[in-house]
């Protein structure tokens, strides 16, 4: 349906988290904080997994990029929300919403993506033990990390060109505190039929079938367990399974309630706190889920501290001389 006051938009404005200015330091604060332990949580593991050699696998390095990609989602969205708390200017223009929302999307569909993969790595490692060096190889774990992040990017661009070609009117609000498909495309005067149609075809297919792998791998995982001896490996085993797939369908289950449904279930408050879980808080619980609990992990990042305390140790005692 057409609107009136059709403009050539140039500028967007974000919608805060609140409206209430007694608890705006109080948020800038809690969001400055996560996003600082999420920065120091997944550069940790980036660090322990580039600097030790034993690390050179084909779990750590999905578990690397996995890391990286969990640097850079909160990275598009968390500096402007901080900005806009500040400084209250929630102006963003046409073409840096344009960018966030491309590497937003992108990020979040190479994620999806990636933890399917992950998901399949342990399920290979589990259930199908000799021949793991044979199918997950590097050079087969680089192929599935590289597809995953040219699949995000295509899939981006899809999206990103098919939500900043319509028309958009006054006012122009964005009823999000980052530009996101649905809120966009809630501005717009044309018709959001087709790229809604792509959006949940594209959507449900990418985020469906990488959703029913990692069920179907964890099923196969769980399986395996059952059939463990030892009742210790049962309990480790499944204490790990429990917390990665809490993980996975958070991100997942927040993702799909995102842009797996027609524009006429946008509720903007909703998606506000929906976007907050799989936005700020997953790239935080990451690290402490898949990685920090891994005693290599814990083992390389030790070394690492102890590396940099002999060395201050030695900067002293060359100074001193």
């Amino acid at each position: 349906m057409e609107r009136a006051n059709t403009t050539l938009v140039k500028d967007f404005y974000l919608t805060e988290l609140s409206d209430l200015p007694e608890v705006r330091i109080s948020l800038f604060v809690m969001v400055l904080l996560i996003y600082l332990v999420t920065l120091a949580g997944n550069g940790a593991i980036l660090l322990a997994i580039w600097t030790d050699d034993h690390l050179q696998t084909p779990m750590y390095l999905l578990l690397s990029s996995l890391s990286l990609l969990d640097i850079l989602c909160p990275t598009v969205t968390v500096p402007k929300m901080l900005h806009v708390f500040l400084s209250q200017d929630k102006r963003i223009s046409f073409g840096g919403c344009m960018l966030q929302l491309f590497f937003l999307i992108d990020m979040v569909g190479t994620e999806i993506l990636l933890l399917a993969v992950m998901a399949y790595d342990r399920y290979v490692a589990i259930c199908s033990p000799l021949h793991y060096t044979n199918i997950m190889s590097k050079r087969c774990c680089a192929q599935l990390t590289a597809g995953t992040w040219l699949t995000g990017v295509i899939n981006s661009m899809i999206h990103t060109s098919m939500t900043f070609t319509l028309s958009f009117c006054e006012p122009n609000k964005i009823n999000q505190y980052f530009c996101d498909i649905p809120p966009v495309r809630a501005l717009s005067c044309s018709s959001t039929y087709f790229a809604e149609l792509v959006l949940l075809l594209v959507a449900g297919i990418l985020g469906g079938g990488s959703f029913l792998v990692t069920v179907i791998s964890y099923i196969y995982i769980i399986s395996a367990i059952l059939r463990m001896h030892s009742a210790d490996g049962r309990g480790k085993a499944f204490s790990t399974c429990g917390s990665h797939l809490t993980v996975v369908c958070l991100f997942y289950g927040t993702t799909i309630a995102t842009y797996v449904r027609p524009s006429s279930a946008y509720s903007p408050k909703q998606d506000r706190i929906v976007s907050m879980l799989y936005g700020i808080i997953t790239p935080m619980v990451n690290p402490m889920i898949y990685s920090l609990r891994n005693k290599e992990v814990k083992r390389a990042l030790k070394k690492i501290i102890s590396q940099r305390i002999l060395d201050i140790e030695a900067q002293k005692d060359t100074a001193f001389l």
